[in-house]
Protein backbone atom coordinates (compact mmCIF):
# COMPACT_ATOMS: atom_id res chain seq x y z
CA UNK A 1 0.00 0.00 0.00
CA UNK A 2 1.35 3.40 -0.92
CA UNK A 3 2.95 5.43 1.82
CA UNK A 4 1.77 8.53 -0.05
CA UNK A 5 -1.90 7.64 0.47
CA UNK A 6 -1.34 6.90 4.15
CA UNK A 7 0.55 10.17 4.60
CA UNK A 8 -2.22 12.11 2.84
CA UNK A 9 -4.85 10.61 5.13
CA UNK A 10 -2.84 11.43 8.24
CA UNK A 11 -2.58 15.06 7.13
CA UNK A 12 -6.36 15.42 7.18
CA UNK A 13 -7.95 17.16 10.17
CA UNK A 14 -9.51 14.82 12.77
CA UNK A 15 -13.17 14.06 12.12
CA UNK A 16 -14.34 12.24 15.27
CA UNK A 17 -12.73 13.80 18.33
CA UNK A 18 -8.97 13.28 17.88
CA UNK A 19 -9.54 10.49 15.33
CA UNK A 20 -9.44 10.55 11.55
CA UNK A 21 -12.18 8.04 10.84
CA UNK A 22 -11.74 6.51 7.37
CA UNK A 23 -14.71 4.65 5.88
CA UNK A 24 -14.15 1.76 3.45
CA UNK A 25 -17.47 0.87 1.82
CA UNK A 26 -18.57 -1.24 -1.14
CA UNK A 27 -20.71 -4.21 -2.03
CA UNK A 28 -20.27 -7.46 -0.14
CA UNK A 29 -17.48 -9.42 -1.80
CA UNK A 30 -15.80 -6.35 -3.33
CA UNK A 31 -12.52 -6.70 -1.39
CA UNK A 32 -13.08 -4.15 1.38
CA UNK A 33 -11.44 -6.14 4.16
CA UNK A 34 -8.28 -6.93 2.21
CA UNK A 35 -7.86 -3.31 1.15
CA UNK A 36 -8.62 -1.97 4.64
CA UNK A 37 -6.12 -4.33 6.27
CA UNK A 38 -3.38 -3.25 3.84
CA UNK A 39 -4.19 0.41 4.32
CA UNK A 40 -4.09 -0.12 8.10
CA UNK A 41 -0.56 -1.50 7.82
CA UNK A 42 0.50 1.49 5.70
CA UNK A 43 -0.94 3.73 8.42
CA UNK A 44 1.39 2.16 10.96
CA UNK A 45 -1.02 -0.41 12.36
CA UNK A 46 -4.20 1.65 12.47
CA UNK A 47 -7.14 -0.08 14.19
CA UNK A 48 -9.80 -1.57 11.88
CA UNK A 49 -13.41 -1.95 12.94
CA UNK A 50 -15.24 -4.45 10.72
CA UNK A 51 -18.95 -3.70 10.56
CA UNK A 52 -19.55 -7.47 10.44
CA UNK A 53 -18.82 -7.26 14.18
CA UNK A 54 -21.57 -4.67 14.68
CA UNK A 55 -24.32 -6.11 12.46
CA UNK A 56 -26.39 -9.19 13.36
CA UNK A 57 -28.64 -11.66 11.53
CA UNK A 58 -31.66 -9.63 12.64
CA UNK A 59 -30.01 -6.24 12.07
CA UNK A 60 -28.09 -6.46 8.83
CA UNK A 61 -28.24 -2.67 8.47
CA UNK A 62 -30.06 -1.42 11.58
CA UNK A 63 -26.95 -1.09 13.71
CA UNK A 64 -26.28 2.66 13.60
CA UNK A 65 -27.42 3.29 17.18
CA UNK A 66 -25.20 0.53 18.59
CA UNK A 67 -22.19 1.83 16.65
CA UNK A 68 -22.82 5.37 17.88
CA UNK A 69 -23.10 4.32 21.52
CA UNK A 70 -20.24 1.81 21.63
CA UNK A 71 -17.78 3.44 19.23
CA UNK A 72 -18.48 6.96 17.98
CA UNK A 73 -19.32 8.61 21.29
CA UNK A 74 -16.21 7.36 23.15
CA UNK A 75 -13.90 8.20 20.23
CA UNK A 76 -15.41 11.66 19.93
CA UNK A 77 -14.51 12.21 23.60
CA UNK A 78 -10.99 10.84 23.11
CA UNK A 79 -11.72 7.69 25.12
CA UNK A 80 -11.07 4.05 24.29
CA UNK A 81 -14.21 2.60 22.72
CA UNK A 82 -15.40 -0.89 23.64
CA UNK A 83 -17.68 -2.82 21.32
CA UNK A 84 -19.10 -6.33 21.63
CA UNK A 85 -18.41 -8.27 18.40
CA UNK A 86 -21.22 -10.42 17.05
CA UNK A 87 -20.55 -14.14 16.60
CA UNK A 88 -22.27 -15.15 13.35
CA UNK A 89 -22.05 -18.85 14.22
CA UNK A 90 -23.24 -18.71 17.83
CA UNK A 91 -25.65 -15.84 17.03
CA UNK A 92 -24.71 -13.81 20.09
CA UNK A 93 -22.41 -10.98 21.09
CA UNK A 94 -18.99 -11.78 22.50
CA UNK A 95 -16.75 -10.15 25.08
CA UNK A 96 -16.06 -6.44 24.52
CA UNK A 97 -13.00 -5.45 22.52
CA UNK A 98 -11.11 -2.16 22.90
CA UNK A 99 -10.81 0.33 20.05
CA UNK A 100 -8.33 3.11 20.91
CA UNK A 101 -8.68 6.71 19.68
CA UNK A 102 -5.71 6.34 17.32
CA UNK A 103 -4.75 9.10 14.84
CA UNK A 104 -6.51 7.04 12.13
CA UNK A 105 -9.20 4.37 12.56
CA UNK A 106 -10.65 2.41 9.65
CA UNK A 107 -14.37 1.62 9.55
CA UNK A 108 -14.81 -1.21 7.05
CA UNK A 109 -18.02 -2.77 5.82
CA UNK A 110 -21.15 -2.40 3.74
CA UNK A 111 -22.80 0.81 4.87
CA UNK A 112 -19.68 2.50 6.24
CA UNK A 113 -20.59 5.53 4.15
CA UNK A 114 -24.24 5.80 5.20
CA UNK A 115 -25.63 9.27 5.79
CA UNK A 116 -25.60 9.00 9.61
CA UNK A 117 -21.87 8.22 9.56
CA UNK A 118 -20.62 10.59 6.86
CA UNK A 119 -20.37 13.62 9.22
CA UNK A 120 -17.91 11.60 11.34
CA UNK A 121 -15.68 10.49 8.45
CA UNK A 122 -12.47 12.23 7.41
CA UNK A 123 -12.61 10.34 4.10
CA UNK A 124 -14.89 7.79 2.44
CA UNK A 125 -13.34 5.15 0.18
CA UNK A 126 -15.53 3.08 -2.15
CA UNK A 127 -14.45 -0.30 -3.58
CA UNK A 128 -15.57 0.26 -7.15
CA UNK A 129 -16.68 -3.24 -8.16
CA UNK A 130 -20.24 -3.72 -9.47
CA UNK A 131 -22.75 -5.42 -7.21
CA UNK A 132 -23.34 -8.54 -9.29
CA UNK A 133 -19.63 -9.22 -9.70
CA UNK A 134 -18.98 -8.61 -6.01
CA UNK A 135 -21.79 -10.95 -4.97
CA UNK A 136 -20.56 -13.70 -7.30
CA UNK A 137 -17.16 -13.48 -5.65
CA UNK A 138 -18.71 -13.62 -2.20
CA UNK A 139 -20.85 -16.62 -3.05
CA UNK A 140 -17.87 -18.51 -4.48
CA UNK A 141 -15.89 -17.77 -1.34
CA UNK A 142 -18.60 -18.83 1.13
CA UNK A 143 -19.85 -21.90 -0.69
CA UNK A 144 -23.24 -23.52 -1.13
CA UNK A 145 -23.91 -23.76 2.62
CA UNK A 146 -24.32 -19.96 2.73
CA UNK A 147 -26.65 -19.74 -0.28
CA UNK A 148 -29.77 -18.85 1.71
CA UNK A 149 -27.90 -16.20 3.67
CA UNK A 150 -26.63 -14.63 0.44
CA UNK A 151 -30.15 -14.62 -1.03
CA UNK A 152 -31.38 -12.62 1.96
CA UNK A 153 -28.27 -10.46 2.03
CA UNK A 154 -28.49 -9.37 -1.60
CA UNK A 155 -32.08 -8.23 -1.15
CA UNK A 156 -31.19 -6.32 2.01
CA UNK A 157 -28.14 -4.69 0.42
CA UNK A 158 -30.12 -3.61 -2.65
CA UNK A 159 -32.72 -2.00 -0.39
CA UNK A 160 -30.07 -0.27 1.72
CA UNK A 161 -28.18 1.33 -1.18
CA UNK A 162 -31.46 2.29 -2.89
CA UNK A 163 -32.33 4.32 0.23
CA UNK A 164 -28.86 5.49 1.14
CA UNK A 165 -26.19 5.17 -1.60
CA UNK A 166 -22.57 5.59 -0.54
CA UNK A 167 -20.74 5.73 -3.87
CA UNK A 168 -21.89 9.26 -4.88
CA UNK A 169 -20.35 10.58 -1.67
CA UNK A 170 -17.00 8.77 -1.91
CA UNK A 171 -13.81 10.84 -1.99
CA UNK A 172 -11.78 7.97 -3.44
CA UNK A 173 -12.74 5.07 -5.73
CA UNK A 174 -10.64 1.89 -5.60
CA UNK A 175 -10.55 -0.64 -8.41
CA UNK A 176 -8.73 -3.92 -7.81
CA UNK A 177 -6.45 -4.99 -10.66
CA UNK A 178 -4.65 -8.23 -11.38
CA UNK A 179 -1.49 -7.00 -9.66
CA UNK A 180 -2.72 -4.23 -7.43
CA UNK A 181 -5.18 -1.35 -7.15
CA UNK A 182 -6.09 1.70 -9.19
CA UNK A 183 -7.27 4.68 -7.17
CA UNK A 184 -9.16 7.64 -8.60
CA UNK A 185 -11.01 10.59 -7.19
CA UNK A 186 -14.71 10.38 -6.37
CA UNK A 187 -17.45 12.34 -8.02
CA UNK A 188 -18.35 14.90 -5.37
CA UNK A 189 -15.07 15.88 -3.74
CA UNK A 190 -11.42 16.38 -4.65
CA UNK A 191 -8.98 14.11 -2.82
CA UNK A 192 -6.23 16.19 -1.22
CA UNK A 193 -2.80 14.71 -1.79
CA UNK A 194 -0.14 17.28 -0.99
CA UNK A 195 -0.41 20.68 0.64
CA UNK A 196 -3.65 22.62 0.69
CA UNK A 197 -4.18 22.97 -3.05
CA UNK A 198 -6.83 21.02 -4.94
CA UNK A 199 -5.20 18.28 -6.92
CA UNK A 200 -5.95 17.58 -10.55
CA UNK A 201 -7.94 14.36 -11.16
CA UNK A 202 -5.65 11.40 -11.65
CA UNK A 203 -5.29 7.71 -10.95
CA UNK A 204 -2.87 6.19 -8.43
CA UNK A 205 -1.52 2.68 -9.16
CA UNK A 206 -0.37 0.61 -6.19
CA UNK A 207 1.28 -2.71 -6.99
CA UNK A 208 0.06 -5.17 -4.40
CA UNK A 209 -1.66 -8.49 -5.13
CA UNK A 210 -4.97 -8.97 -3.42
CA UNK A 211 -7.99 -11.19 -2.92
CA UNK A 212 -11.18 -10.82 -0.98
CA UNK A 213 -11.08 -11.96 2.62
CA UNK A 214 -14.65 -11.52 3.86
CA UNK A 215 -17.94 -9.80 2.91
Amino acid sequence: MSEALAAALLRLPPSCGPVRLIGVDGHAGSGKSTFADRLARALGGAPVLHLDDIATHEELFSWTGRLATQVLEPLREGRVARYAPYDWTARRFGAPRPLPPAPAVLLEGVGAGRRELRPHLARLIWMDLPAEESWRRGRRRDGEEQREFWDDWEAAERAHFARDPSRPHAHLLVRQLGRGYRLSEGTTSIFLTFGDERSAPREHPFQHPGHDARP
